[in-house]
């Protein structure tokens, strides 16, 4: 890389100095996540976990004892290029990876990292920023140097915990708010909340006992959730506020993806506000899924009345 024009470093963990102050010093990008440097041999990492959640960032301290970080790229999948590739390649380079909470004003000197041997980066799942579509994106695991790793608080650790288990039916417990929080909630989503809530309540004063399920798939950082899962008529639910063919043909994809992790017995169904017109109809009846929707004073059930 050549030699440097600063080469010491009196930061330590814990310190804080406004940005603009490090980067007269020490040299390195004055915006954005990640600041490679010329005049010293540093890659500086910002994080700011509380703006990164609504675009499903969720960096931080995790149960491994790594550091979370989101690579940079804010628009299409991320690339290992440019900052994410002085992440990636920070040793070989001969630069430390230095990490500060805060992104802009003053921040804090958190220690200085490294890649984590074993797997230093994964990819999951984010939203492009501006409400856009859902993206990969590379997330760097990074272990301190000199500070003991920080305990846990992010939501993450919470809900990947264990494979395949039960959570409430709450808004709180979707997919979408581990991808896509900030997007905004479209009429077909308020439809289709709707719809669950009012089976949920119509199975329950029938005795029913009903939940979500949450499944972690092996190897994957972010969990997913079905709609709703009637114990007692062993009945899987994928809800959809439309009945347009992209929105059947969703959720016939979202049904096979979740049986993968339940009894093979377990009855596949649709939920949706109205009953679909006939071809689709045809479509999950020969794919051997059920279809519900809402009727005056309660719920059609297509497979003899199952659930209603």
């Amino acid at each position: 890389m050549g030699a440097y024009e600063i080469t010491t470093w009196d930061l330590r963990p814990g310190e804080t100095i406004e940005r603009k102050e490090l980067h007269e010093k020490y040299g390195g990008r004055t915006q954005g996540g990640i600041g490679p440097s010329k005049r010293s041999p540093n890659v500086f990492i910002f994080s700011d976990p509380v703006a990164g959640e609504p675009h499903g960032y969720f960096d931080g301290w995790r149960d491994d004892g790594c550091f979370h970080y989101t690579g940079e790229g804010q628009y299409g999948d991320q690339q290992m290029k440019s900052g994410n590739a002085s992440i990636l390649n920070h040793e070989v380079e001969g630069r430390a990876l230095r990490v500060f909470m805060g992104a802009r004003g003053v921040v804090t000197y958190e220690d200085e990292f490294e890649l984590d041997t074993e797997e230093p980066w994964y990819e999951t799942e984010a939203q492009e920023t501006g409400n856009g579509p859902v993206r990969k994106v590379i997330v760097f695991r990074l272990r301190p140097k000199a500070i003991e790793p920080k305990p846990s608080v992010s939501k993450l650790d919470a809900a990947l915990n264990g494979q395949v288990t039960e959570v409430p039916v709450e808004e709180q417990w979707t997919e979408k708010v581990f991808v896509a929080p900030s997007q905004e909630e479209f009429e077909a989503e308020r439809r289709e909340q709707k719809v669950v809530k009012a089976l949920e309540a119509h199975l329950k004063r029938k005795g029913h006992n009903v939940f979500r399920l949450k499944i972690v798939p092996p190897g994957e950082a972010k969990p997913l959730f079905c709609d709703l899962r009637d114990s007692t008529a062993n009945t899987l639910v994928e809800a959809k506020g439309s009945v347009t063919r992209d929105a059947i043909r969703m959720a016939l994809g979202q049904l096979a993806d979740y049986r993968r992790f339940v009894d093979s017995s377990v009855r596949p169904a649709v939920l949706v506000p109205e009953m679909p017109r006939a071809d689709l109809m045809t479509l999950l009846e020969t794919q051997g899924i059920a279809v519900i929707w809402p009727v005056d004073g309660g719920f059609e059930d297509t497979d003899d009345g199952r659930l209603v």
